[in-house]
């Protein structure tokens, strides 16, 4: 398990652990994959296998995740983050904590959600952002999503902090646009922070340094075992 660092692709965190078991084993092709993306802007927990562990990619994927985050009113960007820059700005509305309740209410339970155009999510073939990027107009299909909690915390508002329980398939940027609208304002996300998927929490993380030596710890174990 990996803490991804801001602005790093998770392909990056693949790719710099591969290069690490490459140098340590020889051969050319490793098997290593992450299960579960996140994007450049966000940061936490990446689960990463290797080897006859990838096989296991599948269902370390379909678990819940929660994060950690903040959603900033009075403002929408294209990608619903800070990737891209504000293309609207919006009233800010007084801060009523009981509006911001009944709205977060609406949010949990099942429901369908509509991805970013600015998202991995393939369209005829090729990736959405790709797509988007080029200035071709992208239609995107709503995912079946489930939302189990959401906490909110506003002392610094407009900046709306959250902690978030969901489903496979959430994506947190359109929480956090369709939240903003919801208030009768914009909204995008500010930050994002995974703490957990599944069992697997953020405390028992390597940063990228550490998650080098772990690999380099544990093969020279087993080669130790193989060579007795």
């Amino acid at each position: 398990m990996v803490d991804k660092p801001l602005e790093w692709t998770s392909f990056d965190v693949v790719n710099k652990l591969r290069y690490a078991v490459k140098q340590l084993t020889g051969k050319k092709k490793n098997k290593v994959g992450h299960a579960g993306t996140l994007d450049p802007l966000a940061t936490g927990l990446v689960i990463i296998c290797i080897g006859t562990h990838t096989k296991t990619i599948e269902s370390l994927m379909g678990l819940d995740k929660t994060y950690t985050g903040t959603i900033r009113l009075g403002g929408t960007t294209p990608s619903y983050d800070l990737e891209t820059e504000i293309d609207q700005t919006f009233p800010i509305p007084e801060l009523d904590l009981g509006l911001l309740e009944t709205i977060r209410k609406t949010f949990i339970g099942p429901q369908q959600q509509l991805p970013p155009i600015f998202s991995a999510k393939k369209i005829d073939g090729k990736k959405a952002y790709e797509l988007a990027r080029k200035g071709r107009e992208v239609t995107m299909r709503p995912n079946q999503i489930c939302i189990e909690s959401l906490e909110l915390a506003t002392e610094d508002y407009p900046d709306i902090d959250f902690i978030l329980n969901c489903s496979k398939g959430t994506y947190v940027r359109s929480l956090a646009f369709d939240f903003g609208k919801a208030t009768g304002s914009g909204g995008h996300l500010r930050k994002l922070h995974r703490t957990r998927i599944g069992t697997y929490a953020i405390d028992e993380a390597f940063n990228i340094e550490e998650a080098i030596k772990h690999i380099e710890g544990e093969y020279l174990k087993y080669m130790k075992v193989y060579s007795d």
